[in-house]
């Protein structure tokens, strides 16, 4: 499966038609708690990540947070 993450096309394997956000960012290594998602130009709520399906030709595009002072 062929994605854009941050501009970059990746190729993933992955099942069609079962394959996640959330198992995405997990194959990224991407902690959920620091980062902020946009999937096909809409921000992804955290919690729908389990079940936002993935497909050939998506667009993510991962923040990560950065704390400090």
């Amino acid at each position: 499966m062929n994605l854009t993450i941050n501009g970059e096309v990746k190729i993933f394997k992955a099942e069609i038609g079962s394959t996640t956000l959330e198992m995405i960012l997990s194959q990224l290594s991407h902690h959920p708690q620091g980062v902020v998602v946009e999937f096909n130009g809409k921000i992804i709520n955290r919690k729908e990540w389990s079940s936002q399906a993935v497909h050939e030709g998506d667009v993510i595009e991962i923040v990560t947070i950065v704390g400090g002072g």
